[in-house]
This record gives C-alpha cells, structure tokens and sequence, in this order.
C-alpha cells in the first residue's frame, strides 16, 4: 500500500520568521495520516531541520549539484545536503528544466547523486501547454522517464519518488482536472509496470500542479495519485493542513 505524500516545495520563498512559523504551525497540527516534507530555500534548510526535528516532517531540498564538490560556484551538492541532515531533494523542476536548461541527462546525474548520498529523490515530469495542446503529454513525458527507467536499478527505484507536473497548471491557478491527472499517472505507472511490475506498485506519483485544499481529495482518490508536491499552498499553514487533512 503506497502511503500518500503531501511535499511542499516553497520554492525562493521565506524568511527565518516564516521558515518557524510554518514548520511550527505544521508540528501543532498533531499526527497526520499521510507523509508530510518540506523543501525550503537553502538559507533557511538548516534552521528547517531543526524546528522539524523529533517530529514527522521531513526536510529536503529544492536541487542538488550534479557533482560532489569542486570549482563549481554557487553549487550544493548531495552530499552537502546529507550531512546538514535533510532527507529528501527535488530534482529536474520544470522551472530548473526550463530557467536553467536541466536536460533529461543532467535530471538522472543528480538523481544518482543524491540515492548515493542518501536521499529521497523527488524527480519531477510534466508538459508544456503547447505540447499538451499538440497531443505530445505521453510522449514528452515518456521521454523524460526514460533514461531513469533505463539506468536506474531497483534498489534505486526504493527511494525515487515521480511528481508529475503539467508546466501549464503551475503557478497559473490551472489544475488538469482529476480525470487528466490520472491518466499520465496511469500512464507513467505503465511505464515502471514495463521495467517490474513490483516497482511499479510500489513507486509513489505525486500530483503538482496548483494543488489546494479544495481539489486535493479528489485528485488523491485518483487510483494513481499517491499526493502531492504542492507550491503556493505550502506557504499558508491552514490551507497546506488542508490538503494534507484531504
């Protein structure tokens, strides 16, 4: 049974009073019957793990650099990220695919990076607004999971988790209806399915995309939607409690 994860990704938002009062406000909440992580900015990863700790938030990362360390100004690295203590990273965000030129090649290097240093990847997929208008979700999509599916091996799948992120609900107040979302999560489930049934079954696929309290249910009663990697929401406790609480 694959256990729902609600991830928020906060993006280059905060401040050290917001990074308190969120995490704060999310420990109070009491037990939540689903996972629950955060992904702050890294000025403020730090501090995040340390309000989190004891509790049943997990703290990741927003990117991690495709090597270990070196001359690579501004970069951090997988194994940075370890040793601070967070657990999780998100990996190949469309805005990194689209801002900063991330290549499917550059996605499966920081994935391998951060698994061999411990951590949870959170790799992200997803069209554009003209590919999906132009009938290539599948196959932009497909595209995108294929040197993961190729190259990854099993044990690394154990800690892989796939968001799928329809570029074109992201920020714009759009959301793929229930019956969209589920159809590329059918779909990328078929893909793994192809590779082993078993990671396939246990594999979680998370929904990103403009997710709020009030769609969340019914995009996490889809059959293949394990949760969500929430944007704008994460920012405002009650709403991202909702979506949790969904």
């Amino acid at each position: 049974m694959r256990r729902i994860l609600v991830a928020g990704n906060w993006k280059m938002n905060a401040s050290r009073a917001q990074t308190d009062t969120l995490i704060t406000g999310l420990r109070n909440a009491g037990e939540l019957t689903c996972d629950l992580a955060v992904f702050p900015p890294f000025p403020y990863l730090s501090q995040a793990i340390s309000v989190a700790e004891g509790s049943q938030i997990s703290v990741g990362a927003q990117n991690c650099a495709e090597a270990d360390s070196g001359a690579f100004t501004g970069e951090v690295s997988a194994e940075m990220l370890s040793d601070l203590g967070a657990s999780m990273v998100i990996i190949g965000h469309s805005e990194r695919r689209i801002l900063y030129g991330e290549t499917d090649g550059v996605v499966l290097r920081k994935t391998r990076k951060a698994l061999d240093n411990g951590l949870i990847a959170v790799v992200c997929v997803g069209e554009t607004l003209e590919e999906r208008q132009g009938g290539k979700a599948e196959e932009v999509v497909g595209a995108q999971m294929s040197l993961l599916i190729s190259e990854l091996t099993d044990a690394d799948w154990k800690n892989v988790v796939i968001a799928y992120e329809p570029v074109w609900a992201i920020g714009t107040g759009e959301t793929a209806t229930p019956e969209q979302a589920q159809a590329i999560h059918a779909f990328i489930r078929g893909l793994l399915t192809e590779r082993s049934a078993d990671l396939a079954a246990a594999t979680r696929l998370l929904y990103g995309g403009s997710v709020k309290a009030a769609n969340a249910a019914e995009l996490f009663s889809q059959q293949d939607i394990d949760g969500g990697l929430v944007g704008g929401a994460s920012l405002d406790v009650d709403e991202f409690l909702g979506i949790c609480r969904a």
